[in-house]
C-alpha cells in the first residue's frame, strides 16, 4: 500500500479501531457521509476500481452515523413541521451537532470543503461538478431522510444542495453514492487511465461516441468499416460526427449550450 503519510485523526462520539484494512491519511481526499444508514457505506463504491482505490488509500470515506446524536433515552433525530403537515422533519440542533463532529479538523473554506445536501430541490449534478468536487481536499455529504431537513441547518453551514434530477428517493443514501462515484473517479490514479475520463460524456460537453469490440460481426451488425481502418484522423472525426449527432438528437439543451459557447468563444 502506498503510504500519504501519518493517519489521520478525527473527531468521533464513539471509539474506533486503530487498525483497520482501509486507513485513512492525512492529505488524502475523504469523503464524510452523515446518515441513519452507515452500514449502507461504502456499497458499491466498495467494489471495483473506486473500491480498489479505496483499500489503497487514494481516498477515504468516514460515514458518520447519525442516531448517536439524537435526543432523548429514543435518541430521536426529526420531529414534526413547524406549522403542520405530512412527514416529519430532521431537527437543526441534531443534524448541527452531527455535523459540527464531522467538520471537526476541517477546513472552513467552503471552496476546498463543501457541505453537500442531496436534494431534488438542488442543483442537478454534472460533469462538471464533479471535477469541481474532486479538486477539493474532501466533503462533507448529508443525507436527508423524511420530509427533509430544517432550513436553518442548510443557511448556518452554508450548504450546497445537489440533485440527481427530478424524482424524489426515499433517502438520500443512493444519491450520495452515484455523487461520491461521479467524483471519485476523477481523483489521480483511480481509475489508472486519465485518457478515459477525457474521452467520455460531457468531458467536451457532448456525448460519447458508439463504441464497439470484438466479434467484428455480430448477428449480421458489423463493426463501422472505419473504426478498423486503423487510419486515426478519420477515426477521430468519425467520432466527433457520431458525438454531436447523438448530442442533437438526445440531448438538444447540451448541443442548444454548446452552440451558444462556440457562438461566444467565435469558434468554428
Amino acid at each position: 500500500m502506498k503510504s500519504h503519510g501519518k493517519i489521520a485523526v478525527s473527531a468521533s462520539i464513539k471509539p474506533r479501531a486503530l487498525m483497520t484494512d482501509t486507513p485513512r491519511y492525512a492529505g488524502v481526499w475523504t469523503a464524510k457521509v452523515i446518515t441513519l444508514f452507515p452500514s449502507a457505506f461504502p456499497g458499491v463504491l466498495g467494489e471495483s476500481l473506486t473500491g480498489r482505490a479505496l483499500k489503497d488509500g487514494l481516498w477515504a470515506l468516514e460515514p458518520i452515523d447519525l442516531r448517536p446524536f439524537g435526543e432523548g433515552r429514543h435518541r430521536n433525530v426529526d420531529d414534526t413541521p413547524a406549522g403542520g403537515g405530512a412527514g416529519m422533519v430532521l431537527r437543526a440542533d441534531v443534524l448541527g451537532q452531527a455535523i459540527d463532529t464531522a467538520q471537526s479538523g476541517v477546513t472552513r473554506d467552503r471552496a476546498k470543503w463543501p457541505i453537500l445536501y442531496m436534494s431534488p430541490r438542488g442543483r442537478p449534478l454534472d460533469q462538471a461538478m464533479a471535477r469541481r468536487f474532486a479538486a477539493c481536499d474532501g466533503m462533507t455529504i448529508l443525507c436527508g431522510r423524511f420530509e427533509g431537513v430544517d432550513e436553518r441547518v442548510l443557511e448556518e453551514y452554508e450548504v450546497e444542495e445537489v440533485s440527481l434530477g427530478d424524482f424524489v428517493l426515499t433517502g438520500g443514501e443512493i444519491a450520495a453514492q452515484a455523487l461520491l462515484d461521479a467524483t471519485v473517479r476523477l481523483l489521480p490514479g483511480v481509475l489508472g487511465n486519465e485518457a478515459s475520463t477525457e474521452e467520455e460524456s460531457f468531458s467536451a460537453g457532448l456525448l460519447e461516441h458508439p463504441q464497439y469490440t470484438r466479434p467484428a460481426t455480430w448477428r449480421g451488425r458489423p463493426i463501422p468499416e472505419v473504426l478498423m481502418s486503423g487510419h486515426h484522423g478519420k477515426i477521430a472525426d468519425w467520432r466527433r460526427e457520431k458525438s454531436e449527432q447523438l448530442t442533437r438528437e438526445r440531448r438538444p439543451d447540451l448541443w442548444e449550450s454548446l452552440r451558444r459557447n462556440r457562438d461566444e468563444d467565435g469558434a468554428d
